[in-house]
C-alpha cells in the first residue's frame, strides 16, 4: 500500500470541502440527536429522498425526548415509504436507551454509543465525529470506494475483514482537529466525485494522492462480489370490504421484514387461501411487484365483498380514512391508492 502525506491530503480535501460542499439540511446542525437521525435515513438512501423525510421526521419529533415518547406506530407512519423499516424500530428503541440510561444526553464516548440499539461502527464514528469532533472513524461505502482508489486496495469490500481495514485506514488518516468536517468531506468525496463510474478525476482534490488514477485503474475500483439475484415470490393479495365499507386489514409480526405495519391479507398458495369462501366471489383488482434487497413480491391483488364474523387480535376492520393513519409497505399503500380513486 503506497505511502501518502497526510497532512497534505487532509488539507487538499478539507479545503474542496469547505468550497464546494452540498447545503444539507443537517449540515447546519450538531446537536447529536438531529446527526443522528440523519445518519440512519442515509443509510442505503440516496440524499435527495432523505431531505424530505428527515425535514418531516424532526417537525414531529423535534427532540430526542419528544421520539422516546412516541409510539412506534406513530414513528413507522412518518417513516413510511424510506423503506428498511428496521431502522426506524431501532432508532427508537435507542434513543429510549439514550433517555433512561443517559439522561437523555446522546454518549459522546466511542464505548456508550456502540452500546445502542442498531449503532453500529459507522453510524458511531458519524455521530462522534460530526456532532463531538471526536476522532473516530465512520465507513459507509463511499469511503471504502475513495480509499479503495487512493491505496489501490483490491481486498473485496464486502467482506466484513476489509471494513476492519478500511476503519483502520480511516483512522489512520483522521486530523486532529476537524475530525467532523473530514468525515464528512471523504463521504462527499465519494457521493459527488469519486463516484463508482465515470469518476470525475480531473475534478478530484486529492487526485495527485491516488494511486489508482496512477495505475490507470480507477475504473476496476473498489472490488465487490456481486450479490446474488433476489428471490421471487407470488403473493395472492386480498381486499375484503364488509358491507359497512370498511377493510379487513391485519398487523404484521413484531420481528422480521416490515415488522408491526399493516397490510391487506395476503398467501403465497393462491387466494383460496385468504377467506373460507374459496375463489368465488373474488375480482382481480391489479397487479403490483415490488423489489427488496434480497427478493421480489409479485402480488396479484383481488378484492371481493364478505361480512367478517369474528377478528383474531392482530386483525381489524378500518375505514379508508383510517386505513390512512395506519404504516403500511409502499406495496400495500398503492393499493389503498386505488380504492381512493
Amino acid at each position: 500500500m503506497q505511502i501518502i502525506d497526510t497532512k497534505k491530503f487532509q488539507s487538499d480535501l478539507l479545503g474542496w470541502y469547505d468550497n464546494e460542499k452540498r447545503d444539507l439540511p443537517w449540515r447546519r446542525e450538531r446537536d447529536p440527536y438531529r446527526i443522528w437521525v440523519s445518519e440512519i435515513m442515509l443509510q442505503q438512501t440516496k440524499v435527495d429522498t432523505v431531505i424530505p423525510y428527515y425535514e418531516r421526521f424532526l417537525t414531529k419529533f423535534p427532540t430526542l425526548d419528544a421520539l422516546a415518547e412516541a409510539d412506534e406506530e406513530e414513528v413507522l407512519k412518518v417513516w413510511e415509504g424510506l423503506g428498511y423499516y428496521s431502522r426506524a424500530r431501532n432508532l427508537h428503541q435507542a434513543v429510549k436507551e439514550v433517555r433512561d440510561e443517559y439522561g437523555g444526553v446522546v454518549p459522546s464516548t466511542e464505548k456508550e454509543i456502540a452500546t445502542l440499539k442498531g449503532v453500529g461502527p459507522y453510524t458511531a464514528g458519524a455521530v462522534l465525529s460530526i456532532a463531538y469532533d471526536v476522532p473516530a472513524p465512520a465507513v459507509d461505502g463511499n469511503v471504502m470506494r475513495v480509499l479503495s482508489r487512493i491505496f489501490s486496495i483490491y481486498d473485496d469490500i464486502a467482506k466484513p475483514a476489509s471494513r476492519k481495514k478500511f476503519e483502520a485506514i480511516t483512522r489512520d488518516l483522521l486530523p486532529e482537529e476537524r475530525a467532523g468536517d473530514y468525515t464528512q468531506a471523504l463521504m462527499e468525496l465519494g457521493a459527488v466525485v469519486c463516484v463508482l463510474r465515470s469518476p470525475a478525476c480531473l475534478l478530484c482534490p486529492v487526485a495527485e494522492h491516488c494511486s489508482a488514477r496512477k495505475e490507470g485503474v480507477q475504473e476496476f475500483l473498489p472490488v465487490k462480489a456481486k450479490k446474488k439475484p433476489p428471490r421471487s415470490v407470488q403473493l395472492a393479495v386480498g381486499v375484503v370490504q364488509d358491507s359497512s365499507g370498511r377493510y379487513l386489514v391485519e398487523k404484521r409480526p413484531d420481528t422480521g421484514l416490515l415488522a408491526g405495519m399493516w397490510q391487506f391479507p395476503h398467501a403465497e398458495e393462491g387466494i383460496e387461501g385468504l377467506l373460507e369462501t374459496g375463489r368465488e366471489g373474488w375480482q382481480s383488482l391489479t397487479q403490483i411487484k415490488h423489489v427488496f434487497s434480497h427478493l421480489v413480491w409479485e402480488m396479484d391483488v383481488y378484492q371481493t365483498r364478505h361480512d367478517i364474523q369474528s377478528l383474531t387480535d392482530r386483525q381489524a376492520l378500518l375505514t379508508l380514512d383510517e386505513l390512512k393513519q395506519k404504516a403500511f409497505p409502499v406495496s400495500h399503500q398503492k393499493i389503498i391508492a386505488l380504492l381512493e380513486e
